[in-house]
């Protein structure tokens, strides 16, 4: 075999080297891309998850309030109470 025909397939043999090269690279880029895809997609359905529970860490503080307002208000029911029983009102209202 000559020089020039050795030349010729080395050639040819880095053609198809660089050919496989470049579709294996093409193969991959498209799934880096799918990926990227797929993970925008869930990046933008937690968004509103993590907007509807940014303050439950306020849930707490919430209960405990709302057990004191409901203290509050109860004292509240019992001292109107007791002082439509001390006028003699009844349970309507007064003048109705």
């Amino acid at each position: 075999m000559s020089t020039h025909s050795l030349w010729w397939i080395t050639l040819g043999a880095g053609l198809v080297v660089a050919v496989v090269a470049i579709v294996l690279l093409q193969t991959f880029l498209n799934q880096v891309k799918r990926v990227e895809r797929g993970s925008e997609a869930i990046w933008e359905a937690a968004k509103p998850v993590a907007r509807n529970t940014a303050t439950t860490w306020m849930l707490t503080q919430t209960s405990v309030r709302l057990d004191r307002l409901t203290e509050e208000a109860l004292r509240h029911d019992a001292l109107l109470a007791s002082v439509q029983s001390a006028s003699g009102q009844s349970d309507r209202g007064g003048d109705a």
